[in-house]
């Protein structure tokens, strides 16, 4: 029998995931948009489509699996998923309204591992021993690397791009880059929802299990899939315009071809750490991929007090979205 907790929690999974499209959708819009290739309404029908188009091409879920063996199964509990989810959802709204492009990605890991270390506390033992070590430390690390793969793939593709097109007329590239930023900002949307709503989908799998509804192990019921996949989709159709500004300006001027460039490093970094089963930021990896074709411009071509600033909370969400679900968790507990 469906119990009322598993309702709620598979709602507030499905609410995580669509204000993950709205507050994502500036990292696979802010270039395309800043190019004024598509306005915002034209952008976020795009961006929507193709984060969609992902469910019926990917069906191998790594990075799900990932997501679901973040805490061990049994300090895993209903209560424990919900103070997570909460957490999660009240960081990424924060971070949305002051404009600051976070990862909600890392949000929805950290409030999961905080949950979990704070019921490890609650059984009298070592918190740290609710949490994975394999999959945590592959995660931190590519807060960090994530980023830098985009930035250097950036560089390369501006690089070859303009030592190619250098001799065309400026007038007819524009157009050219023009165009292929549809595909390129098709590409990004792809990966970003392949990538991101497989990360909802391994917490409410996660909460089958708990609930005993499944078998840990047991094949993923496909309405997970179909359900992560349309809220990411509907959250990206309402927008984000607060980042967009951020991303598609403030860090650095973009041109159609620096837009192509940076979007198609952001999908190839996305594909490839889908491939294996890695959950990385598109935030982070596009955030990356801006900076690196600023840098074949000039260095100060980027704006590095928005960088520094966007780092500092690349760095705080893992670790305050943990005390956040810790916070919940105890509370819920308490009363």
């Amino acid at each position: 029998m469906v119990s009322i907790l598993l309702v709620v929690v598979v709602i507030l999974a499905l609410v995580f995931d669509f204000i993950n499209g709205f507050h994502d959708a500036a990292n696979s819009i802010a270039t395309i948009v800043s190019t004024k290739v598509l306005t915002p309404f034209q952008a976020v029908l795009w961006a929507a489509s193709f984060n969609f188009l992902a469910y019926f091409l990917i069906k191998d879920h790594k990075v799900a699996n990932t997501i679901a063996k973040t805490v061990f199964e049994n300090f895993i509990t209903m209560h424990v998923i919900m103070a997570g989810l909460i957490a999660a959802i009240a960081w990424n709204l924060i971070t949305w309204w002051l404009g600051i492009p976070s990862s909600s990605s890392h949000t929805l890991i950290g409030g999961f591992a905080g949950a979990g270390m704070a019921n490890a506390a609650f059984m009298g033992v070592n918190p740290f021993s609710a949490v994975n070590a394999d999959p945590i430390i592959k995660i931190v690390l590519f807060i960090f690397l994530a980023p830098v793969i985009g930035m250097i793939i950036g560089m390369a593709i501006n690089i070859l791009i303009m030592n190619i097109c250098k001799n065309a007329r400026p007038s007819v590239a524009e157009v050219w880059f023009k165009r292929l930023q549809l595909v390129s900002s098709g590409a990004l949307s792809f990966a970003h929802g392949g990538n991101d709503a497989q990360k909802v989908m391994g917490i409410i799998y996660v909460a089958l299990v708990a609930s005993k509804m499944i078998t840990n192990g047991a094949e993923m019921p496909e309405w997970i899939p179909f359900a992560c996949y349309s809220a990411i989709a509907l959250g990206t159709m309402s927008g984000g315009w607060k980042i967009v500004k951020t991303m598609g300006s403030k860090i650095t001027k973009v041109t159609p071809l620096e837009g192509v460039s940076a979007e198609t490093a952001g999908a190839i970094t996305l594909f490839v750490t889908e491939h294996f089963g890695i959950p990385v930021s598109t935030t982070h990896t596009i955030t990356g991929s801006i900076i690196g074709v600023g840098l074949t411009k000039r260095v100060s071509a980027v704006r590095w007090g928005v960088t520094v600033n966007l780092i500092w909370a690349w760095v705080l969400t893992i670790p305050v979205s943990a005390l956040f679900a810790a916070g919940v968790f105890s509370l819920a507990k308490l009363f």
